[in-house]
């Protein structure tokens, strides 16, 4: 665990990344994290799940994973030539791309597609609209929404630009908890929203992304449920 750490913090240290700049980079794209488990990984004190390290070798542009993770790999033939050698084989792969004889035959993918719902009423980004449960129509989808997505609604207002637009489609994994920082789409005393979750020393907040909306309170004596996270 603690050779994933610094290999980690080695790539972002060689990139002049800051980790709360590592930490935005990852919730940009769909992996809601702190800089503090950056911290926790590269120190060794947590461990970071396949996804996450996929996605952090991607944004440090880690390569060879195999190499900088296990060791050298044998089935490599680079991990045991010098530059020079290592140019000799780039020739000679070259040379046998020029035939057709030794060039890879990619396989005939058929897009994969699926049904899922997309409700008819929609979820408000202002606010808020009740969210009907039985009003909605199977749409068809490919691989431009996240396999994780249970169901698929529609934003309204303009509280949550720029991120979410009005009558902008957004995908949603079906979940009844979310963690401080992630989107979802909530019920909240007979309105749903989609909307930031603040949860902390502060409270528990639905935040907009328009400074225009103030934050909407979640108190004690408040009917309030997560349908679940904004996956895409």
């Amino acid at each position: 665990m603690d050779r994933i750490g610094k290999v980690i913090a080695r790539h972002r240290k060689n990139k002049k990344m800051s980790q709360p700049e590592l930490a935005k980079r990852l919730t940009e794209n769909g992996y809601p994290i702190k800089a503090g488990s950056v911290s926790a990984w590269e120190l060794g004190v947590n461990q970071i799940s396949g996804p996450l390290l996929l996605e952090v070798c991607k944004i440090l542009e880690i390569t060879d994973i195999y190499e900088e993770f296990i060791g050298k790999n044998p089935d490599n033939p680079f991990s045991t030539l010098n530059e020079k050698g290592k140019s000799k084989l780039m020739e000679y792969a070259a040379l046998l791309l020029l035939s057709d004889e030794y060039k890879k035959i990619e396989p005939i993918i058929i897009p994969f597609t699926r049904k899922l719902p997309l409700f008819d009423l929609p979820a408000s980004a202002g606010t808020g609209h009740f969210l009907d449960g039985e009003s909605y129509e199977m749409m068809e989808v490919g691989n431009e929404v996240p396999t994780t997505a249970d169901f698929g609604i529609k934003v309204s207002g303009d509280s949550m630009t720029p991120r979410f637009l009005d009558k902008q489609i957004v995908w949603v994994q079906k979940t009844e908890s979310l963690h401080d920082g992630e989107f979802g789409i909530f019920y909240l005393d007979g309105n749903s929203y989609i909307k930031k979750l603040q949860d902390n020393q502060d409270g528990l907040f639905l935040i907009s992304l328009n400074p225009d909306y103030p934050p909407i309170p979640v108190t004690e004596d408040s009917s309030f449920k997560t349908f679940g996270r904004v996956v895409g």
